[in-house]
């Protein structure tokens, strides 16, 4: 037992090393700063930053104005870039659009290695897709290449009317009064995901469970990393566990119906179809199975799909209602070109034929995405000194955040002004300012997607305009911006919604497509 005496020489020996540990934090905390300013060199950023936390309390706690500041300092020089400092971790942001070329293009072991989140590995483990580079990820797009035929997309824009349609018609019934939509698109786009991706694999309770875990991880991604029992983000990382896990096993359900020589009725059995033909000629040549051919790896590339698909649809999806509300003539335009091609009466579902004659509705899609990139920011991370510039070398451990937003309003005639005519055969800004179109990235990891992507929101704008009128409810700063964790109005949205046509049309049911 100890005795008052041998306490009260343990606390005098603490306290005489106490002036020693005081010297070393602030040390440490100095160390910290010169790493930091040395780094920084002559871009602009803050010039001294918080310990350890740097800026992130300003970035969890507003990312808007975080970024809006990143970017008014990038704009004070003409070097296109700046710096600040997040949790331990020295960050550039670039607005320069051909130096976010310079980022795309070098995604390799010895420059840029993608991240998708500052955070992703530990969220998403350390294989996926986003991850991938050289020869093994070029090997992976190709056989992801199948999912995107004309074939695969059309079955797949029969199952998005039906999924819109369902939920169209439920938003309706909800809104007594405005209401905020963006939880509602999400859920919608959820499920046409789950129905997309991996149709009939998925039953009713599997659904409720991958909701929720799709929850889980959602809440995740705005959150410090704070990996211990109970927090938000240790929730998130074992959902997508969770939800790779699920997906793998409808991956072996796919492969069996596939096997049995059925037509591939969703995403899944277009890539098993095609996954199992490259098996069989492994073993007729006695070599062992391709590679990204088990359960659990596809499992995990085809979480990496829905994350894709479905937060930044949701955005799209909210910035195109509330654009075309503020844009009366740009609605009036959309709305008698689909009567023309597309009646709800018909009870016929939109053909990939008809999809490609709603020439200014696909404008208006382009021009959503051009105004409003839902991905604002592709994080990259330096594997080795990198030289942005003659002047800079972005140093080793780096986070780069090369801004897709900020190209986007750059080389466009009246880039601030927001004008589906633009995208016209007789204007062709797309063509002429292509580099400036970043929404879908660049380089070896552009988004393999991007045609599903754009029929669903061309979808959806055709079909909301057409049986729904809508208003917005405007309040001060509605429009503002707001990261969750892609962008969305600050409002979420606020809609009054009520039934336009006649009757809605009469679809068959997603199991006659997918069974």
């Amino acid at each position: 037992m100890s005795s008052p005496l041998m306490l009260l020489t343990s606390f005098s020996n603490l306290t005489q090393l106490t002036p020693y540990l005081i010297c070393f934090l602030i040390f440490l905390l100095l160390l910290e700063q010169i790493s930091y300013i040395t780094k920084k060199r002559f871009i602009p950023g803050p010039s001294l930053v918080l310990p350890f936390i740097g800026n992130a309390i300003p970035l969890v706690r507003d990312p808007t104005k975080f970024w809006d500041l990143q970017s008014t300092l990038s704009k004070s020089t003409p070097l296109g870039f700046s710096a600040n400092y997040i949790i331990g971790n020295f960050i550039v942001f670039i607005r320069d659009t051909e130096l976010s070329h310079k980022v795309f293009s070098n995604v390799r072991p010895n420059a840029f290695h993608l991240v998708g989140h500052p955070f992703g590995k530990k969220l998403f483990g350390e294989h996926n897709l986003i991850y991938m580079m050289g020869q093994e990820h070029k090997n992976l797009r190709r056989r992801i290449a199948p999912n995107f035929t004309p074939k695969a997309l059309s079955t797949y824009t029969s199952l998005q009317q039906i999924i819109i349609l369902k939920h169209l018609k439920s938003w309706v019934q909800k809104a007594q009064h405005s209401i905020p939509i963006r939880v509602l698109a999400r859920d919608m786009n959820l499920e046409t995901s789950q129905t997309v991706f991996v149709g009939p694999y998925l039953g009713l309770k599997a659904r409720e469970r991958f909701e929720r875990d799709y929850f889980l991880f959602n809440v995740g991604l705005m959150k410090l990393p704070i990996d211990f029992p109970g927090t938000a983000f240790r929730n998130a990382r074992l959902a997508v566990d969770r939800l790779a896990g699920t997906l793998a096993t409808c991956t072996a359900m796919s492969k069996a119906k596939m096997e049995k020589g059925e037509e591939p009725s969703c995403l899944i059995d277009f890539w098993m179809q095609d996954t199992l033909r490259e098996i069989d000629e492994a073993k007729v040549n006695g070599v062992t199975s391709p590679p990204f051919s088990t359960n659990a790896e596809i499992g995990g590339y085809l979480f990496d799909f829905l994350f894709a698909a479905q937060d930044a649809s949701t955005s799209s999806l909210l910035w195109a209602v509330a654009l075309l509300d503020a844009h009366p003539e740009v609605l009036a335009k959309v709305r008698e070109e689909v009567a023309g091609i597309w009646s709800p009466e018909s009870d016929k579902l939109i053909t990939a034929e008809q999809l490609r004659e709603m020439k200014y509705t696909q404008a208006v899609a382009r021009e959503v995405i051009r105004y409003r990139p839902p991905a604002t920011l592709v994080p990259h991370i330096a594997a080795e000194d990198f030289p942005l510039t003659e002047s800079y070398t972005i140093p080793k451990g780096t986070i780069v955040f090369p801004s897709a937003f900020e190209s986007s309003f750059q080389g466009f005639t009246e880039p601030n002004r927001f004008d589906p005519d633009r995208f016209s055969e007789e204007r062709q800004e797309d063509q002429i300012f292509k580099r400036n179109f970043l929404a879908f990235g660049a380089g070896p990891h552009q988004c393999v997607g991007q045609r599903y992507a754009l029929n669903h929101l061309v979808l959806f704008i055709a079909m909301f305009t057409t049986l729904i009128d809508f208003k917005r409810e405007r309040t001060d700063g509605c429009d503002e911006i707001n990261y969750v964790p892609t962008i969305c109005p600050k409002d979420d949205c606020m809609v009054f919604l009520s039934k336009r046509c006649t009757r809605y049309p009469t679809f068959p049911g997603v199991d006659q497509l997918v069974n």
